[in-house]
């Protein structure tokens, strides 16, 4: 079973070898692929939806009847400069918070943790939806190409007047009829959404295994598609340059049609709509300012070109794609299921003799490996946003842990099950995601935007350079705003409005969850007044008797020093007077998000846990009793702790180990999620290795009155899982 697992998820890896952060680290060019893929694969269905508004379409055929397409050419001038703009904002968070935590730490920092947790609640959303929208893009994506006209398994969608499928037509002539038992029942669907799953469950691994080989593995999909869209934008574009007096003319005459047709307000409503609908095309730009924590030493300046290298390819990319369409004349399928890409590409190989197919299905193939592995952005910042507001305590402290290959496990986990429910929610609707996925989007863009505007407005008379960096996140910010309003208004009843209430719901969920820790806090703390620290801050260690390996010896499992673990102590001597000959305190210092920076930070965590385990000696010694301490390093409690209690039981055969769980006035099932049974774990663990161990109930009175005197049996150690102990 170990093999297993250690060939499916990947050995684990050593803490305290300073090659490890460097291993799993990511230079410019991976963290462009692991997290510019989502933006660039943006210009798969980005540009699709802004160039499809620009065209009218009859209800019941889907044939177009109006054409306004001559605005394709702002649509690409705005689509770039929109993404420069966005991304140049993200450059200067950057450079403001080398940390990393994107539009989270951004709000939180200069907004306020209230606009913080509504920043980080959308932008979780968000990134189960990035994975979600990515995934059933592609999924659009491969059976575009398997249901190409002239394919063996050619279909065409037969609709009725709302737009519903109601049968298909076959090869051969025949009807494929779903008539009215659900979509769920349609071949085509099942087959397109189960591939989806897989793709998911595939990347759930991958990311459990660690970032840096989830990112390798998918880099040469990424060099393909770069390689062969590179070509195609080259011929679609440099190959019309010949006829680019008679594209202007038929532009012009298009443009006036449109103008004369919708009057000069209508073409300009026409324009604003169809740039905010292609407002998927900017959801990856925030991916890089919420990863500079995975990137390679020096981290803000690996950020910034991994920021250049995505903004640069993704506005070339995505601008380049809607002028083609303009340029090669290409018009929507009436089958929405066919994407303007291969419309594109069929146009632009279609005199290319026998390279014109196998390039086309190069190309295809590589734009849906490319949205299936854009995916990649919400596994990788999703779990670490969830990892900051878990370290804020806005979530459950489980979601800052790392697993013994150094990933966020639990997150990445949480990410993958409820992006699972998103597309069978959907059906893996593109549309419909897309709607969902960009209101969050812009969103956390315009509360990020609006917080460094005011950054420098504030600090306008200390910084001289002020007002070179405001107009940029003012104009950032009005268009943000702008695509977040007319989003909201054209797409509310089309899955807009679920998104708002699911981000109210986290939202009002996160404050529930905060205000509980905090009454845990303060619980804690109210046991520092009964039972006031001893110690002098300037004393010296108190010389302490050696501990006898022949006698009994108690184990005690505590976190920081503090009046829970004082009466943890007084708590074990009472249950157990007279028995134990001396204490050995033990503690687990963890690695999490919080301090998984590299080598020093693990041995600045490491003096942190020896400094707090040398007053509990030190108090131990006020009471005349022998003491000493011990304490294991790593990612996983239970896992450390049984390491640690395995060499102890060596030394001291007749050692008893004692953890405790908490308790409260109150047992609710949201309570009991926020706090691990981490002692039992530990327990379970021992007694299987035949170790003797205790867990003791540690009962907390959260009312914010004076707490009472809780008899002594109730007192114990606390549950080092447990941030706020």
């Amino acid at each position: 079973m170990a093999k297993l697992k250690d060939l499916l998820f990947g050995k684990p890896k050593d803490v305290h070898d300073e090659h490890t952060f460097h291993a799993v680290s990511l230079v410019a060019m991976l963290a462009w692929v692991g997290l510019g893929a989502d933006g660039l694969s943006s210009s798969a269905y980005g540009p699709h939806e802004a160039f499809r508004a620009l065209f009218t379409y009859d209800k019941e055929t889907g044939e177009v009847i109006a054409d306004h397409s001559s605005l394709a050419i702002f649509l690409a001038l705005g689509t770039a400069l929109t993404v420069f703009i966005i991304s140049y904002g993200y450059t200067r968070i950057i450079e403001h918070f080398p940390a990393g935590g994107g539009g989270y730490v951004v709000a939180t920092k200069l907004l306020g943790p209230r606009f913080g947790v509504v920043s980080g609640s959308a932008l979780l959303v968000d990134y189960v939806l990035t994975i979600t929208t990515s995934i059933a893009a592609g999924g659009d994506a491969t059976f575009s190409m398997i249901n190409r006209e002239g394919s063996l398994f050619h279909q065409t969608a037969i609709r009725d007047a709302a737009g519903n499928i109601t049968s298909y037509s076959l090869p051969d002539g025949g009807l494929l009829a779903i008539h009215d038992i659900g979509t769920w029942f349609d071949p085509v669907q099942r087959a397109k959404v189960l591939v989806e799953l897989g793709a998911i469950v595939v990347l759930t691994i991958l990311n459990i295994r660690g970032i840096k080989e989830s990112v390798q593995s998918i880099l040469p999909i990424f060099l393909v598609f770069v390689v062969t869209h590179v070509i195609a934008l080259a011929v679609a574009i440099g190959g019309n340059v010949g006829h680019l007096g008679q594209t202007v003319a038929e532009t012009r005459t298009n443009l006036s049609s449109t103008v004369s047709s919708l009057t000069m307000f209508g073409t300009l409503a026409l324009f604003v709509r169809a740039y905010s609908l292609g407002g998927g095309t900017y959801t990856g730009i925030e991916a890089v300012s919420n990863g500079v924590a995975i990137m390679r030493e020096p981290k803000t300046r690996t950020a910034k070109r991994t920021m250049v290298l995505m903004a640069t390819s993704l506005a070339i990319t995505a601008g380049g794609i809607i002028l083609s369409y303009l340029l090669v004349k290409a018009v929507p399928d009436r089958d929405p299921g066919v994407t303007m890409n291969s419309v594109l590409l069929a146009q632009i190989t279609q005199s290319w003799g026998p390279f014109g197919s196998p390039f086309m299905w190069v190309a295809l193939v590589s734009e849906a490996g490319l949205l299936f592995i854009a995916a990649q952005a919400g596994f990788v910042d999703g779990p670490r946003v969830m990892a900051n507001m878990a370290v804020d305590s806005w979530l459950p402290h489980r979601f800052a842990a790392l697993s013994e290959t150094l990933s966020m496990q639990n997150g990445v986990m949480l990410m993958s099950g409820t992006s699972i429910l998103a597309l069978i929610y959907t059906h893996g609707d593109v549309s419909k995601l897309v709607v969902m996925y960009s209101i969050n989007v812009f969103l956390t863009f315009s509360l990020s935007n609006l917080g460094m505007s005011k950054f420098w407005i504030q600090e306008r008379k200390k910084r001289p350079d002020w007002f070179k960096h405001l107009p940029v996140h003012l104009i950032a910010l009005v268009l943000c705003v702008t695509i977040l309003i007319v989003t909201c208004f054209e797409k509310f009843a089309d899955g807009g409005w679920l998104t708002l209430v699911i981000t109210g719901a986290l939202v009002l969920l996160c404050i529930y969850i905060r205000r509980h820790y905090t009454s845990v806090v303060a619980a804690i703390r109210r046991l520092d007044t009964e039972l006031p620290d001893p110690l002098k801050a300037d004393a010296q260690p108190a010389s302490t008797k050696a501990l006898d390996p022949e006698s009994p010896i108690a184990v005690l499992f505590v976190g920081g020093y503090g009046g829970l673990g004082r009466h943890a102590l007084f708590t074990l001597l009472r249950m157990f007077p007279g028995h134990f000959k001396g204490v050995i305190f033990a503690s687990i210092a963890i690695i999490d998000s919080g301090n998984f920076k590299g080598i020093d930070e693990v041995h600045e965590l490491e003096k942190r846990t020896g400094d707090a385990l040398d007053k509990y000696v030190r108090f131990a010694a006020t009471l005349g009793i022998p003491a000493t301490r011990v304490f294991s390093t790593g990612t996983e409690v239970a896992v450390e702790a049984e390491k640690m209690a395995l060499d102890q039981i060596a030394k001291y055969p007749r050692a008893l180990f004692v953890a405790g769980q908490l308790l409260f006035s109150e047992d609710t099932v949201i309570g009991r999620m926020l706090h691990n049974e981490t002692a039992f774990m530990i327990q379970q663990r021992l007694q299987h290795e035949g170790v003797p161990m205790v867990v003791l109930p540690v009962r907390l009175n959260l009312d914010q009155g004076p707490r009472k005197k809780v008899p002594s049996r109730v007192d114990g150690p606390p549950s080092k899982v447990d941030k706020d102990q």
